[in-house]
């Protein structure tokens, strides 16, 4: 298990939030596009929209899922492994849109 914590500089809707994230596991390969329209209705329901400072918490179990607390609230659950695997790989998939991000998260940078 792993978390990934994210502190927003500026205010972003749930639906933004989504629709990135959605895009970028299309890109990744993730899915197909039946099972990213299941996906994307799980996210839907566990990523709330975030305004400047408010911290995201996503906590990575393997084999299990996900879940995700907006400060110290749990706001969703994802008991979809698969998803939660992908959804991860955003950030720490090695094609990743942000190497020195990724880098960074683990420890490398």
């Amino acid at each position: 298990p792993h978390a990934l914590e994210i502190r927003y500089a500026r205010a972003i809707s749930g639906e933004v939030l989504v629709s990135t994230s959605m895009e970028e596991l299309e890109r990744l390969g993730f899915g197909d596009a039946a099972v990213r329209r299941r996906w994307r209705a799980a996210l839907e329901r566990a990523l709330p929209g975030v305004e400047p400072g408010d911290t995201l918490i996503g906590l990575y179990l393997p084999g299990q899922g996900a879940r995700f607390w907006h400060g110290r609230d749990l706001v969703g659950e994802v008991a979809d492994p698969e998803l939660a695997r992908a959804f991860f790989a955003i950030w720490l998939d090695p094609r990743t849109r942000e190497p020195a991000l990724r880098a960074s998260l683990l420890g490398q940078g």
